[in-house]
């Protein structure tokens, strides 16, 4: 049965395309999109660090993630303009963060901040796995500029990382779920990986049935496809950039 954006096989990505070097002014930036999702990811550097950080030699990696008014059917409020920044926000920049830091060489890369600014154009599920595997090539950029310019020794960047949310629907394990399937389904769960394989964060969520360790396996082992195909593309555009 063909799922509702029409991909034919349980296990097929959405289309993905990731555009490196679409701001001007930052120091990385790309655009993603998988399927309908579209997200806007830039990469400052500063060269100073949270108070947690200072006079230990280390930096910092952390990221702002955020949803346009209309990047869904109906006009959100600007969180800006509540004052406050909402829980489901909070929680995915914190995701984004720590994703990205267990990748760099905090060390290596000296006292020096680099913030991640994810902005969701569009949204059709994914939001937050988007973010991640864009943000990780931004990322990646800004490191370069910075070696380029002799402001590091070496590429403080150990490991690719990339995501991709799973789920089940109807007792079939599903890869790359949009907002439709996200709904429907049973459980769901957004996996986060490097390219040796080794995982950051699993967050699954049985809503309607418990998870059984079978249907948690099959869901990791479909994650693990789809995150290695993510970081292929990935790495072709940063070899195409430069």
């Amino acid at each position: 049965m063909a799922r509702p954006d029409g991909r034919e096989r349980a296990d097929q990505l959405r289309p993905f395309k990731i555009e490196l070097g679409v701001n001007a002014h930052a120091e990385g930036s790309a655009l993603v999109e998988t399927g309908r999702t579209r997200v806007w990811v830039t990469a400052s550097v500063e060269e100073r660090v949270p108070f947690h950080r200072r006079g230990t030699g280390r930096g910092w990696v952390t990221a702002e993630y955020s949803m346009l008014p209309r990047a869904t059917h109906d006009r959100g409020q600007r969180e800006a303009s509540q004052g406050r920044i909402g829980g489901r926000t909070h929680e995915i920049q914190r995701l984004i963060g720590r994703s990205l830091r267990t990748v760099v060489d905090m060390k290596a890369l000296g006292e020096r901040t680099i913030t991640l600014d994810c902005d969701v154009l569009q949204a059709d599920g994914g939001t937050r796995t988007a973010a991640i595997t864009g943000a990780f090539c931004a990322l990646y950029q800004a490191i370069k500029r910075m070696q380029a310019a002799k402001l590091l020794s070496h590429n403080p960047i150990r490991n690719y990382v990339a995501a991709v949310s799973v789920g089940i629907i109807d007792g079939e394990p599903r890869l790359d779920l949009d907002y439709a399937e996200d709904f429907l389904a049973h459980t769901d769960m957004n996996v986060v990986m490097l390219d040796d394989g080794r995982f950051i964060e699993l967050q699954a969520t049985a809503e309607k049935e418990p998870l059984a360790k079978t249907e948690l396996d099959a869901l990791v082992a479909l994650a693990q496809s789809g995150i290695r195909e993510l970081i292929a593309q990935q790495k072709r555009a940063i070899v195409t950039l430069g």
